[in-house]
């Protein structure tokens, strides 16, 4: 029988109600070993009184063996059960948390996307991962902490009482009073921790908004008022936080007056029954302990309780920011999904925001399976809304939109997915190889029981072919080129393909690739690469290990007296002097991520090399760490890219010479530190391009890459080694939201993605935005051929020249249509359309 949990939506769940969530049982066996525990607390207080007033009062010494080993044998046992205790309430409270932040998540997705328009993704990691650290502890405490401190309060109490009535009862006496006060003090710390959470979440939106707004704030010099603001609400959250703080320590103190009130009555009471003979000592001790330990569940059970209070309020927060229903439903129920035809018919349709602002207005459209439609209209006329509502991702406010003949409100996301696949203008790329963003689409509509043409999980040849057709393979040949093979992995077939390929290409002018010959700036012992780095130069070669690579090599002192021994440091300190100097003055202070391409200064070591050029300018001598950092910049220069500066010819020519020096030497003293070029050798130090070239690409040349790409690829394939270097570029880790991607390669990740889905129904939103003209019309050459007469396309233009490859051109005005039909009709009529492409009226 299901939980009541699992019936109702997330949001709608009490905190209580995960505390037996299906782990009842193992709560009943944490009650189990809590009476054990218990019982074994007891035992000391009762071996004290016995060793005391038996063992050592009697002086009989076996007794004191036999109580000492009971003494430390309850106490070892009782130990272990509350380490039993301890990990099973982080068990039965973490599942719960997990089982809770699993459904909440999937909530969180499920809700509308203008949810998340008004709301900040900080504060949703927030609420989702830091906030619920506090009721994972109270769920798992919820049970065990109470029954583990009322049980031992009884048993203390019932101790106590054993040895003396009356002492017992009025030492017991004092904690119905603490009960009295202390909820009181609490109820005042609640609300206390609620300004502050409160006040605090506001300080970290602040600091957010202003951070996003930076540039507002420096175009408006706006400092000062976010610094008013900031310091408003920060003064807020300090008196909040004093106030808390405030009410903690009150409540300590009051924690401790009533536990000193106990030892108060013994030494008073129990003195003076001691003193009259009725009292004996070993009872004194003993009691006295049992007192100590009956303070102890008072305090866990006042920390529980300020656990608990913490944590309903972050609960409570929480469910409260998110709880709001889906717009659409999520899977369907008692039905399979809708397979539908691919006709598109829009009645009356009607967006409204913020009240009253029409976004649409009684926009009316049919679009016929197969027929390819595009959306135009100056900005804001609604031509990006009117799709996204075809794609269920905004819920219209007024008319119908059908698909195949449904309502498309009233189709679940699955429906949605087996008929419909959309492309952005900004399309989201997720963390992780870019195989992994091909198959996203294909793999969700597996998990929803569809699968794409090529099947659940189409094979490296399909996705070889889709990566084609939207023109992302040369890029993925790209990641796989600069990539090096594993050294434990098992290439040996791989590599002997790749050196066959490099002996065609070493023909040069005279081979069967000589058109890219005068690209390449091959490998030559007797010459200085211009396309290497002086490291590498005269090293000739690639580290193998750390501490020789070119982050570390200028720091080895065996390194650095080569240089001095070969003339070579004084001419490497004045061109990276020289570099430091002309780079900080050319960039300024403050560059921008794109000044750094072509710069031999790193963007992270910037502001160092900034000091040191400072240093210099002033003529104040250099640090041993600044010196190092000028002989790194040398060592990394490379003039075939850093034009900063001038390669010295004699300079280049004493790197030449002491290149053989530099190889005996690391052999004799380093072996297996480098890997020296060899033409006959497959370096796993190199990446595949320059294993396949033997040399570096002229980055002078404009078009040089892409066209050595071409005759790699055509040297792979006639070496029947192309899939497995494409598997190594398809494993390319893209980076946190596809940052190591470019715009361009994005659009096409998610176009590919999409096409691998082959929807009946595809929606583009200005899906090539960011490609270069040849990438369009391959895009659009592809739609043109494949696509017409099978899939319906509605597309979102932004390049009006593809146009005349649509069968109706739709015009969009303010949120209307104003006018529709053939492209060459439209512009016949020297309507809106014509406006568009020709910018005025005739």
């Amino acid at each position: 029988m299901p939980h009541p949990n699992e019936k109702k939506r997330v949001t709608k769940t009490s905190l209580y109600s995960w505390v037996l969530y299906k782990s009842i049982p193992l709560q009943l066996i944490v009650v189990g070993i809590i009476v054990v525990t218990v019982a074994m607390r007891v035992v000391p207080l009762e071996m004290q009184k016995r060793i005391i007033n038996q063992a050592i009062g009697m002086k009989d010494l076996p007794a004191l063996w036999r109580y000492c080993a009971l003494y430390i044998g309850a106490v070892t046992l009782a130990g272990i059960l509350k380490f039993a205790i301890n990990l099973m309430q982080v068990h039965i409270g973490e599942r719960a948390l997990k089982v809770i932040r699993e459904r909440l998540y999937e909530h969180l997705l499920s809700l509308p996307v203008q949810f998340y328009r008004r709301t900040s993704p900080g504060n949703v990691i927030s609420y989702l991962i830091t906030e619920f650290i506090p009721v994972a502890t109270f769920i798992g405490q919820a049970v065990a902490v109470p029954a583990v401190n009322v049980l031992t309060f009884l048993a203390m109490a019932g101790y106590m009482i054993h040895l003396n009535p009356t002492i017992g009862l009025i030492s017991i006496a004092i904690y119905p009073l603490e009960l009295a006060v202390l909820p009181r003090i609490q109820k005042y710390f609640r609300r206390a921790n609620r300004r502050r959470i409160k006040h605090t979440q506001r300080l970290s939106g602040l600091v957010g908004e202003a951070v996003s707004g930076v540039h507002e704030v420096h175009a408006n010099a706006s400092i000062p008022l976010e610094k008013q603001r900031f310091a408003k609400v920060l003064d807020k959250l300090y008196k909040a936080t004093v106030l808390q703080n405030g009410i903690k320590f009150g409540i300590k103190f009051v924690n401790n007056f009533f536990m000193s009130l106990g030892p108060f009555v013994l030494f008073l009471i129990g003195g003076y029954y001691a003193i009259q003979g009725q009292f004996d000592v070993g009872a004194i001790v003993a009691f006295l302990s049992a007192y100590e330990k009956l303070y102890d569940p008072w305090k866990e059970l006042m920390e529980f309780w300020q656990v608990y209070q913490d944590s309903s309020v972050r609960y409570g927060q929480i469910m409260r920011a998110f709880d709001h229903a889906p717009e659409f439903r999520q899977f369907t129920e008692g039905r399979e999904p809708y397979h539908l035809d691919n006709d598109i018919e829009i009645r009356n349709l009607t967006f409204v925001v913020g009240g009253n602002i029409r976004l649409l207005d009684n926009v009316s459209l049919k679009v016929k399976g197969g027929e390819h439609v595009a959306l135009v209209g100056f900005s804001g006329s609604g031509k990006s809304t009117l799709a996204l509502c075809v794609a269920q991702l905004y819920k219209y406010s007024g008319g119908s939109v059908l698909l195949g003949g449904r309502e498309v409100s009233e189709l679940t996301k699955q429906d949605i997915s087996y008929n419909l696949g959309m492309v952005a203008q900004h399309p989201f790329i997720f963390d992780g190889t870019v195989k992994e963003n091909l198959l996203y689409s294909c793999r969700s509509l597996a998990m929803q029981g569809g699968s794409c043409p090529g099947g659940d999980e189409p094979s490296l040849d399909d996705l070889i072919k889709i990566t084609q057709q939207v023109g992302l393979f040369t890029d993925v040949l790209a990641f796989a080129l600069r990539s090096r093979l594993d050294p434990e992995g098992d290439h040996a077939a791989l590599k002997t393909a790749i050196l066959d390929s490099r002996k065609e290409f070493q023909e040069g002018e005279a081979g069967m690739y000589a058109d890219v010959a005068e690209y390449i700036e091959f490998f030559d012992t007797d010459s200085y690469s211009r396309y290497m780095t002086v490291a590498e130069n005269i090293a000739f070669g690639a580290a193998n290990v750390e501490q020789f690579d070119q982050e570390h090599l200028h720091g080895h002192p065996r390194f650095q007296a080569f240089l001095e021994d070969h003339g070579l440091m004084a001419h490497l300190t004045v061109l990276g002097e020289t570099l430091a100097r002309v780079v900080t003055d050319e960039l300024g202070p403050e560059p921008t991520h794109e000044d750094f391409l072509g710069c031999p200064i790193p963007e992270a070591e910037y502001g160092d090399y900034q000091k040191v050029a400072n240093r210099l300018d002033s003529g104040e001598p250099l640090s041993e760490d600044e010196r190092a950092l000028i002989l790194k910049l040398a060592m990394g220069f490379t003039p075939g890219i850093h034009k900063q500066a001038e390669l010295d010819k004699g300079f280049a020519n004493r790197v030449v010479r002491s290149r053989r020096d530099f190889m005996e030497q690391v052999n004799a003293d380093y072996p297996d530190a480098f890997t020296f070029f060899n033409p006959d050798e497959y370096m796993d130090a190199l990446n595949i391009q320059d294993n396949i070239l033997f040399g570096r690409v002229r980055t002078d040349a404009q078009g040089a890459e892409d066209e050595i790409n071409h005759r790699i690829m055509q040297a792979l394939i006639m070496q029947g080694a192309l899939e497995p270097v494409a598997e190594m570029g398809m494993n390319f880790e893209v980076g946190s939201m596809g940052d190591r991607l470019s715009g361009g390669q994005r659009q096409k990740v998610a176009l590919a993605r999409t096409f691998l889905k082959v929807p009946p129904v595809l929606i583009l939103d200005e899906a090539t935005a960011a490609l270069d003209n040849k990438s369009q019309a391959r895009v659009q050459n592809i739609l043109t051929t494949n696509w017409k007469g099978k899939s319906t396309v509605l597309a979102v233009i932004h390049r009006l020249d593809m146009l005349p490859y649509y069968d109706k051109v739709v015009v969009l005005k303010a949120g209307r249509i104003v006018e529709q039909g053939g492209y060459q009709d439209l512009l016949d009529q020297k309507g809106a359309l014509y406006t568009l492409v020709h910018g005025k009226e005739d």
